[in-house]
């Protein structure tokens, strides 16, 4: 499908004062897989953030899939590796929640859970498209509205930041509860491809293919020196 696709219908209120949300909620079955069959699934979904001035959105172009001390070789750059504790509690929780971290003392990250309760998995989202409320994203980003996209959302902070997304308001949040602010959504639009590589900005199993991107989407980080293999993902 081509790419930059226009800007989703959102933002707007009701009568009722809530703010309609672009697309249908993923079920939670989405989620349950391990996190290498989740993360390139990903790819073409919406991250809906429900503020009090209106929905940012983004559609999701690269990912990562981190997995649990349970596989047959534990994954030593996931945070889960060394089993639960009052950090990793959600990603040994149900599917589907976000699990949101800090990283150099400011900014943040987020993931999305995967995997039955009590086992550990998540995928990071590395980069997102934005399709609605750009101008609070930019607002958000301490940018002039108009930046480009890739400078709104591509990389995991940036995104983040642009959607306001921080670790003690939005961590454990359920992404597919209709009453959450923050959710997974689906409106049909459909990548065909992903890129796969090796994973970046970690310092083990640094070679181990868990990276998932969009093929030459503008808001993939690092997007000029992306190689891999391509697969198909529909």
């Amino acid at each position: 499908m081509e790419q930059g696709a226009q800007e989703v219908t959102a933002g707007r209120a009701s009568r009722s004062g809530n703010f309609r949300l672009p697309g249908r909620l993923l079920p939670r079955t989405f989620c349950d897989p391990a996190p290498e069959l989740v993360a390139p699934r990903l790819l073409g979904k919406l991250l809906v953030h429900r503020t009090r001035t209106g929905v940012l959105a983004g559609r999701i172009v690269e990912t990562e899939a981190y997995l649990g001390p349970h596989t047959a070789t534990p994954d030593p750059a996931a945070h889960s590796h060394r089993g639960p504790t009052p950090r990793t509690r959600v990603i040994f929780g149900a599917p589907g929640h976000a699990y949101v971290y800090q990283i150099y003392g400011q900014y943040f990250c987020m993931n999305v859970t995967c995997e039955p309760s009590g086992v550990a998995g998540c995928v990071l989202l590395r980069a997102l498209e934005p399709v609605a409320g750009l101008t609070q994203m930019a607002s958000n980003r301490g940018l002039a509205a108009g930046a480009s996209h890739a400078q709104l959302t591509a990389g995991p902070s940036r995104l983040c930041q642009a959607l306001g997304l921080t670790r003690d308001t939005h961590n454990g949040l359920d992404l597919l509860d209709p009453g959450s602010p923050l959710q997974l959504r689906d409106d049909d639009y459909l990548f065909d491809e992903a890129l796969v590589t090796a994973r970046i900005g970690i310092r083990h199993a640094v070679d181990w293919p868990l990276r998932f991107a969009v093929p030459g989407h503008a808001c993939v980080s690092g997007r000029k020196s992306l190689t891999g293999r391509r697969v198909r993902i529909r």
